[in-house]
């Protein structure tokens, strides 16, 4: 099962972005004074007392008036109720309750959600209290205090986040089902590729993009096998600002593949691939996820005997991250191809879960070095101890060196690339860590 998700919501110029970073560990959004210019990253794995979750900055209000931050604010709050396992709601002592908090508290509460109330900006508990309490009137609960800057509260906080986690159930574990999550840009025919497989309409399909309402399971049969599909949800109205729509649509995308074994991302044949399917495609490929490239309305392009060849040539420019990638072509109109996906997101699956014995992956290592040396620097050569298998999905491999500035990026990528022409891999990414070894006396 993939990890609980907690989305921070609030106004802008309440600290988000700040508080994010924090917990996130690094300066991943940009953090200015003006508000709504949280522009980059948005998602970040975040773990505390041992329990992982995925922490989402919902982020993108511009606020030009107050209506259009309120309506902006709700979307905003939408797009955590339908997401998120937890809800942040972001509020500033220094400029108190103001109505949009109020309106916003009533979306959450109603939601069902578990909602915690973080009151920001509190660098002295003792001077700033008796504001915090002010925002008992919102009735979603008792406040927290944080100081997002100085790192105060921020423990207290989270304690009350993983309060909320579902407990760790053994049950949960033994559902084997595959879990494959069906994403991309809206419109690229998500919903109508499930709707062929069940062979009934049940996911709402329409030419407006956006049309499916909330992030639905679908489980279809198989062959006797049984499959869980993850369709992303699209908005709930056509946003005012293009970039607000892109970021909701990777936000539900991050929620949707943390939760799936196999992704498959669905390209228009039409439109071709774009840097928004790289975006989506990245999220897939930075959670260690099996991939597969899906090229729908394949029916709808004229073909000659280059057609095929040259148009994977520019998918894998594109995605040029993720060469391990396999790629289908696909018509959801006509069904052609469709039912050929069952194998390759078993082949992939396998893939994920393939272990492979140490004897073998370091009689691989050495005939690697034996062809070509590892690099040097200043007179010191790089060499490789020992290579062992730790984990699966994805697999996940440990290198032991004498020194870790040696190993450069290339060298990994060469490994990598005699694993696969021993083993295949295909669909998943590999993942390599390098640790030192002193060498033992001379």
């Amino acid at each position: 099962m993939g990890k609980p998700v907690v989305a921070i919501v609030g106004r802008p110029n309440v600290g988000k972005s700040t508080l994010f970073n924090g917990l996130a560990g690094e300066m991943i959004s940009i953090v200015k004074d003006t508000p709504g210019v949280t522009r980059d990253r948005i998602y970040a794995d975040v773990s505390w007392l041992d329990r992982k979750f995925t922490l989402i900055d919902t982020g993108g209000i511009e606020p030009e008036s107050k209506d259009i931050i309120l309506s902006q604010m709700r979307e905003q709050a939408q797009i955590a109720i339908d997401t998120a396992d937890v809800i942040l709601f972001i509020t500033d002592v220094r400029q108190g309750l103001v109505d949009a908090d109020s309106k916003v508290a009533d979306m959450l509460r109603r939601s069902g959600k578990p909602v915690i109330l973080v009151v920001n900006k509190v660098d002295n508990f003792d001077k700033f209290m008796p504001e915090v309490y002010e925002f008992y009137n919102l009735g979603i609960g008792e406040p927290v205090p944080v100081s997002a800057a100085s790192r105060l509260g921020i423990g207290d906080m989270l304690d009350e986040v993983i309060a909320h986690f579902p407990e760790r159930s053994g049950e949960e574990e033994e559902d084997e089902r595959p879990r494959v999550a069906i994403v991309g840009k809206p419109n690229v025919g998500k919903s109508s590729i499930i709707n062929k497989l069940l062979g009934k309409q049940r996911v709402i399909v329409s030419d407006v993009a956006g049309t499916t309402r909330d992030a639905i399971d679908t489980e279809i049969l198989h062959n006797g096998k049984e499959y869980i599909f993850i369709d992303t949800a699209g908005l709930r109205r056509k946003s005012r600002i293009k970039e607000d729509l892109e970021r909701y649509s990777i936000i539900r995308t991050v929620t949707a593949v943390e939760r799936a074994d196999v992704v498959l991302v669905v390209i228009d044949a039409a439109e071709g691939v774009t840097e928004q399917d790289a975006k989506i495609a990245g999220i897939a490929h930075e959670r260690g996820k099996g991939v597969i490239i899906v090229v729908n309305k394949w029916d709808a392009i004229e073909k000659n005997d280059r057609t095929m060849r040259e148009y994977e040539s520019r998918v894998r420019e594109v995605l040029s991250f993720m060469p391990y990638a396999e790629i289908m072509y696909v018509s959801a109109q006509t069904g052609q191809r469709l039912p050929k996906l069952f194998d390759k997101i078993d082949m992939v699956i396998e893939n994920q879960t393939l272990r492979i014995a140490t004897g073998v992956l370091n009689e691989i290592m050495m005939e690697a070095v034996a062809l070509q040396q590892p690099p040097s620097d200043k007179g010191k050569r790089l060499k490789l101890y020992y290579i062992t298998q730790v984990s699966v999905k994805p697999p996940t491999f440990v290198i032991f060196v004498n020194d870790k500035e040696l190993m450069h990026f290339s060298y990994t990528r060469y490994l990598e690339n005699r694993i696969r022409e021993a083993f295949g891999f295909r669909g998943t990414s590999l993942k390599f860590f390098i640790r030192e070894r002193k060498e033992k006396g001379r």
